[in-house]
């Protein structure tokens, strides 16, 4: 591995602001956060379709799609999990900088990981967003069938049945996916996102 005294930073020639006033809107990171089954990857999904039909750039880092090539090589440990969501805020700081608004749908189970991507940007540039669904309901949908194998003891160290889950201390928003529909979802952070001044 490089020394980092021996990697220097290569500015770009375009700023983030030259790109954000190309694109109308600003660039933020929307970090959705809950159990596996709460709706994070459809409710992200839905904002991108509607920011789309907006006119707004966006793109969503999927959990499930990052495991598949970016972080391949990791497993499920606690340490894997910590440098999974590791690599994954260092790739929403490179969307930041390229004036997208960056949905991520990740489980990212440890406060202390989702406290760190926070804390490498700019304060209003870091949007927690906590799909809130009681484990009985993720248990029941369980489209993947995760929560039944976890249970039958096949699945070793699943968040909320054998690892915990720890919850925003203080999320921009929380949306109860539980209980609304994914419009309703989809209003919410849209209007999270017009309040904060990101989209017109």
């Amino acid at each position: 591995m490089a020394h980092t005294n021996d990697i220097v930073w290569h500015p770009s020639a375009i700023t983030r602001e030259q790109r954000e006033r190309l694109n109308r809107h600003q660039s933020v990171i929307v970090w959705f956060t809950g159990l596996s089954g709460a709706g994070k990857s459809t409710l992200a999904h839905a904002v991108e379709e509607a920011l789309h039909r907006r006119g707004c750039r966006s793109f969503v880092l999927d959990g499930d799609n990052v495991r598949h090539g970016l972080c391949a090589d990791l497993a499920f440990s606690d340490a894997d999990r910590t440098e999974n969501i590791r690599r994954v805020g260092e790739m929403a700081r490179l969307f930041l900088e390229a004036g997208v608004i960056t949905l991520t749908a990740f489980i990212s189970p440890f406060r202390k990981d989702r406290e760190r991507v926070r804390w490498s940007v700019p304060p209003k540039d870091f949007l927690e967003i906590h799909c809130h669904c009681p484990l009985a309901i993720c248990e029941q949908r369980d489209v993947k069938g995760l929560y039944q194998r976890a249970r039958a003891g096949k699945i070793p160290a699943f968040t909320g049945i054998s690892s915990p889950y720890e919850e925003p201390d203080r999320p921009e928003l929380v949306v109860e996916t539980g209980a609304c529909t994914v419009d309703e979802g989809v209003a919410q952070v849209l209007s999270l996102l017009e309040v904060r001044g990101v989209i017109p």
